[in-house]
């Protein structure tokens, strides 16, 4: 899935790890991701904590899909930190599922909590020919 994921790569996030219900990334953020307070602009750190969601929420090569997401933002990204963000599966009801995400900073703050809901399709594998892990 990350070979295919352009927004992810020129973005720089990097996939850190993957498994069943949980994934890790991380993002450097850089001097084009800054809004004018100099601080990560709100945008990019969510879509670090989506992109994790996104690969959590597929780890049993169900494609899957966002229904919905919110997230809280607790303190600033600086630029040239990098953020990390940990997904974990919440509950996984049927084809729906729910995650939160951590996005953390480098001394470890919270900067951002957020929580996805996530839409199983029918039948439809991440990698084809890999069944889907339940």
């Amino acid at each position: 899935m990350y070979e295919r994921d352009v927004a992810a790569r020129a973005a720089g996030i990097e996939l850190v790890e993957v498994g069943p219900g949980h994934a890790r990334m991380c993002m450097r953020v850089r001097g084009d991701m800054v809004n004018g307070h100099a601080i990560a602009h709100g945008a990019f750190i969510f879509m670090l904590a989506d992109t994790c969601f996104a690969y959590a929420c597929n780890s049993s090569n169900a494609v899957s899909v966002a229904q919905t997401a919110s997230i809280t933002y607790v303190s600033p990204g600086k630029q040239g930190e990098r953020l990390a963000a940990e997904a974990r599966a919440a509950v996984q009801a049927g084809r729906t599922g729910v995650y939160d995400v951590r996005v953390t900073g480098d001394d470890g703050r919270t900067v951002a909590l957020f929580r996805g809901v996530s839409q199983r399709l029918r039948n439809e594998e991440v990698v084809p020919g890999l069944g889907i892990a339940d």
